[in-house]
C-alpha cells in the first residue's frame, strides 16, 4: 500500500514543483511544464525504476495495461507469472486510475473560463480562419489516413489524435486519446514528433513567418471592430498559476473543482446508457457539453485560475503517460510513417491554410494567430502576438483557440469513428 501511496503522491506533487519551476525559470518557461513532465516521466520509466512486466505476461495481458488483482494473483499462484509482474501489474492499475481520472477533471475546468456568446460577437475574420484551418486540416487528414493507414497500426486512432492536436494542442490530444483508448506508446510517439515538428513550426511563425506572409496576404490593419478595444488580461496569465494557493483561490477552485467532479459523475451515468465499448467515448463528449454549458453560468465562468487548474491534471497526465511508455516497444511501432503523417498533418495543413487565405483575403497576422492558437493552444496566443508585435490580435487568437478546446474532441472523436469503417 505504501508504494502505491508514494506513486500518487509523486505523479500529483512533481507537477506542482515543474509549474513553480517553470515560473521562476525563464529557459525552464520556455521549454514548458508539459514537455518537461514528458522528459522526467520518459527518463524515470525507462532507467528501470518502474517494474517492466515480462514477455508471457505481456502475451496474456495481449494489449491491455492490467488485469484485475484476482485475476493476476491468481496466475501468479499457477505460475504462469513472476512476483515482478505482480508489481508491475500493480503500479500499472495506479497509472490508469490515474490517467482515467484526471482528463475528465481537466477538461470541465479549461471549459469554465470560455464565454461563448462574448467571444462569437467578436473577430469576425478570426472565425473565418479558423473555418480555414479547419478544411485545411481535413484536406491533409483525410488523404493522409488513405495513404498510411495499411502501415499504421489503429491508423484510425492516430487519425482523431492529430485533429486533436491541431484543434486544441494537449488537452485535445489527451482526451481524444482516452476516449479512442490509445496505446501510451503510440500517444508518447504522436505528441513527441508533435513536439519535434511543433518547434520548428512556432519558430518560423515567431519570426519570419509575417515577412513571408505580407508578400502575398493582406497586411493586419485596424477592422477588427471590438476585438482592438478589449482588453485581454485573461489571455495574458493563461499560463500564469499565482494567485492559486490564496484563501480565497482555493475556496473558489475547490468550487471548481467539486462541479467537475459532479460532471464527471454525470457523465459517466449517461455512459451508462449506451454499450460499454462507446462508454468512454460518450463521457469524453458529455464532459465537454456539460462544460460549455457551465461556462455560460456568470458564477462559473467568473471564477479564477479555472484554466490553470485544468492544465495542472493535463500535466499530471502527461507525466503519468510518459513514465508508462516503454522506449524499446516503442521504436518497434512503425515511427517512420507515423512521423511522415504528423509532419504532413503540421506542415501540409498550414500550407493550404495561407492559400486559402489567400483566396479570401484574411491578413497575415490573424492567420498567423490561427495556426499558433490551434497548434500550440491559447497559452501561446500572448507569446506569439508579442513576436509580432501586434496585441490587437490576442482576442482574436483566444477566439479561436478556445472554440478549438471546445469543439476539437467532437470533431477528432467523430472522424476519427468514420474513418475507422473504411
Amino acid at each position: 500500500m505504501i508504494p502505491g501511496i508514494v506513486l500518487v503522491v509523486f505523479y500529483l506533487g512533481l507537477p506542482i514543483l515543474l509549474i513553480y519551476l517553470t515560473h521562476i525559470s525563464r529557459f525552464l518557461s520556455k521549454i514548458g511544464a508539459v514537455v518537461l513532465a514528458y522528459i522526467i516521466g520518459l527518463v524515470l520509466g525507462n532507467i528501470g525504476i518502474f517494474p517492466r512486466q515480462s514477455l508471457a505476461f505481456k502475451e496474456i495481458l495481449a494489449g491491455k495495461t492490467n488485469l484485475p488483482y484476482e485475476q493476476v494473483n491468481a496466475l501468479f499462484q499457477q505460475g504462469a507469472i513472476t512476483e515482478n509482474d505482480l508489481i508491475a501489474n500493480h503500479v500499472a492499475s495506479i497509472q490508469d486510475v490515474i490517467m482515467t481520472i484526471v482528463i475528465p477533471l481537466a477538461i470541465p475546468l479549461l471549459l469554465f473560463s470560455l464565454d461563448i456568446k462574448r467571444w462569437l460577437k467578436l473577430a469576425k475574420r478570426a472565425l473565418l480562419s479558423l473555418v480555414l484551418a479547419m478544411v485545411s486540416l481535413l484536406a491533409v487528414i483525410f488523404p493522409g489516413y488513405f495513404f498510411f493507414k495499411d502501415e499504421l497500426v489503429e491508423a484510425w486512432k492516430v487519425t482523431g489524435m492529430l485533429i486533436g492536436i491541431y484543434t486544441g494542442g494537449t488537452p485535445n490530444l489527451a482526451a481524444i486519446s482516452t476516449a479512442l483508448d490509445v496505446s501510451p506508446n503510440i500517444f508518447i510517439l504522436t505528441h513527441t514528433y508533435d513536439m519535434m515538428l511543433g518547434a520548428i513550426c512556432l519558430t518560423f511563425l515567431m519570426t519570419t513567418a509575417q515577412k513571408v506572409f505580407n508578400w502575398f496576404l493582406p497586411a493586419f490593419h485596424d477592422t477588427n471592430g471590438q476585438a482592438i478595444a478589449i482588453q485581454t488580461p485573461e489571455g495574458e496569465s493563461m499560463d500564469n498559476y499565482l494567485g492559486m494557493l490564496s484563501r480565497k483561490g482555493i475556496v473558489q477552485l475547490l468550487k471548481a473543482f467539486a462541479l467537475s467532479v459532479g460532471i464527471f459523475a454525470a457523465s459517466g451515468g449517461i455512459s451508462l446508457l449506451v454499450p460499454k465499448s462507446a462508454q468512454m467515448v460518450v463521457v469524453i463528449l458529455s464532459i465537454t457539453t456539460l462544460g460549455l454549458f457551465c461556462s455560460t453560468l456568470k458564477a462559473v465562468n467568473r471564477i479564477e485560475k479555472t484554466f490553470q487548474l485544468g492544465m495542472y491534471f493535463i500535466i499530471v497526465f502527461s507525466l503519468v503517460v510518459a513514465s508508462m511508455g516503454d522506449l524499446s516497444s516503442m521504436f518497434q511501432i512503425d515511427f517512420l510513417h507515423l512521423f511522415l503523417f504528423v509532419a504532413l498533418a503540421v506542415f501540409g495543413s498550414m500550407i493550404i491554410h495561407v492559400f486559402l487565405s489567400w483566396i479570401f483575403r484574411v491578413d497575415s497576422d490573424t492567420t498567423i494567430i490561427t495556426i499558433a492558437a490551434l497548434t500550440f493552444s491559447p497559452p501561446f496566443v500572448p507569446v506569439v502576438a508579442g513576436a509580432l508585435k501586434n496585441k490587437d490580435i490576442i482576442i482574436s487568437g483566444l477566439t479561436v483557440g478556445i472554440l478549438g478546446y471546445a469543439f476539437g474532441n467532437y470533431v477528432g472523436v467523430a472522424i476519427a469513428f468514420f474513418l475507422k469503417g473504411f
